[in-house]
């Protein structure tokens, strides 16, 4: 019983996360920079450490995305008409992904940017 509960969460979860790849660019966008990211992650030497903290930045960022939309998609449920209320909620969910997403950023280019500086000035 246990078992088939654990698979139909699993199932319920995984639809959420394609609902959201439908659904939202940036989460696709996202996405596709994770992908590249990680691709720098195992193509250059990087401490173990500097390979952790960047997967947990890219789980961050997915992650943050998964919540703004379930936020977005909730307050359009209570709130349909774009009230003053609503906007000030979702815009203050999109600041939170973009704070994210600039540290994430800075914090990659900290990691990378001595390992691309030595690839390109041999």
């Amino acid at each position: 019983m246990y078992i088939k509960q654990f698979f139909s969460s699993t199932r319920y979860a995984v639809q959420g996360i394609c609902y959201v790849f439908r659904n939202e660019q940036n989460f696709r966008i996202q996405l596709v920079v994770a992908v590249v990211v990680a691709g720098f992650a195992w193509y250059f030497p990087l401490s173990d450490a500097e390979r952790i903290l960047v997967l947990l930045l890219i789980m961050l960022i997915f992650i943050l995305e998964l919540v703004n939309s379930a936020i977005e998609r909730f307050t359009d449920i209570l709130k349909p008409r774009m009230h003053q209320h609503v906007r000030v909620v979702k815009d203050i969910m999109a600041g939170t992904v973009l704070i994210a997403s600039v540290g994430a950023m800075i914090l990659g280019l900290m990691i990378f940017a001595p390992h691309i500086i030595e690839l390109f000035s041999k």
